[in-house]
């Protein structure tokens, strides 16, 4: 077993990349139904930047239970080291991944250990490395519940009506905006595996990238606008989302859907008179989908892509990476 300390990142303070600091904290004690993982490799999302940047509420929360100081990050990939004495689906040396504790800012996986809830995480892949696996929790399972299977019946604290994915298959258009992103790219290759017709929307730099994925058209948005592009399409995944989400309203055809990832400003008379449907789902932690996520990953159906890591200590810098944007594939930080 460990010490009893270990090093991780906390924020003392809310801000820039700046306030990430490299600390000796204690070791984390696993609780009922949890076991404590030694960190291999943990990815970094967009939410471990609103909880530095200040946001300390999520969608649907009434107020905060963030305290400072506090160590962000949710997706890990590591080693079981310890088991709660009521834990039968895991045992000390499994190699595991997962989305921990989402939706909430309790992740705590910027850290050399964490104590993880056993349901949030499944057996990693044998052929997949701790980067790569660490690199799929939140953005491969936001994919999944968008697209293939919300796998859950918590309200969504978006929408009163229950997120519904269109059902994929070869008769299906669908577009993504924002293909080469963490979410876009897996989103891309679950709905070339379910068979749709992909249009890939991302800049330029990336065309290469996402037509190996499997994109059927690509449209760099630096150059054209795919909403004067493109029509009759089924569904548009928006991963960007945000306020000029509605101009992909007018790429569906009538009965198609529009996902937004981030909520936009959509007008619902608006989507009443061109006959589509708006929804959002919220991500939530769930083993059992990730390693149905794991079993296409380790049958080559899809695959991860690495746009940069960096070591644990150095998570100032990841986060300075991701501000600079155009990311292909997920930023990962490596724990030694």
């Amino acid at each position: 077993m460990p010490t009893h300390t270990m090093r991780a990142v906390r924020l003392h303070a809310h801000g820039g990349p700046e306030v990430l600091q490299y600390d000796e904290v204690p070791l984390p004690e696993p609780g009922p139904g949890e076991v404590l993982v030694r960190v291999h490799a943990v990815g970094v999302n967009p939410p471990d930047r609103y909880l530095r940047g200040g946001l300390t509420t999520m969608p649907g929360e009434g107020e905060s239970s963030v305290s400072l100081p506090v160590i962000p990050g949710t997706d890990v990939s590591g080693v079981v080291e310890a088991v709660a004495s009521n834990v039968d689906s895991l045992s000390v040396g499994d190699e595991v991944f997962g989305l921990l504790r989402f939706p909430s800012f309790h992740g705590s996986a910027y850290a050399e250990y964490v104590a993880a809830p056993a349901a949030d995480l499944a057996r990693k892949p044998a052929g997949i490395d701790h980067v790569h696996a660490a690199a799929m929790p939140m953005a491969a399972l936001t994919a999944w519940q968008f697209l293939i299977d919300v796998g859950h019946d918590h309200p969504s604290p978006f929408q009163p009506a229950r997120h519904r994915p269109t059902p994929l298959d070869a008769d299906t258009a669908v577009l993504i905006n924002g293909a080469a992103g963490g979410v876009g790219h897996f989103a891309l290759q679950l709905a070339k595996w379910k068979g749709a017709h992909v249009t890939a929307v991302a800049s330029g730099t990336h065309e290469s990238f996402l037509r190996a994925l499997g994109a059927d058209q690509f449209i760099d948005y630096t150059k054209s606008r795919p909403e004067e592009l493109v029509h009759d399409i089924d569904l548009v995944l928006d991963t960007v989302g945000g306020p000029n989400s509605k101009r992909f309203l007018r790429t569906l055809r009538r009965g198609g859907s529009h996902f937004p990832v981030f909520p936009g400003d959509f007008d619902e008379a608006e989507t009443a008179k061109l006959g589509v449907t708006v929804s959002i789902a919220q991500v939530r932690s769930n083993g059992a989908q990730l390693a149905e996520l794991g079993r296409l990953l380790d049958a080559g159906t899809i695959r991860v892509a690495i746009d940069s890591t960096f070591k644990l200590a150095d998570a100032r810098a990841a986060h300075e990476r991701a501000a600079r944007g155009h990311i292909q594939g997920k930023i990962v930080l490596t724990v030694a």
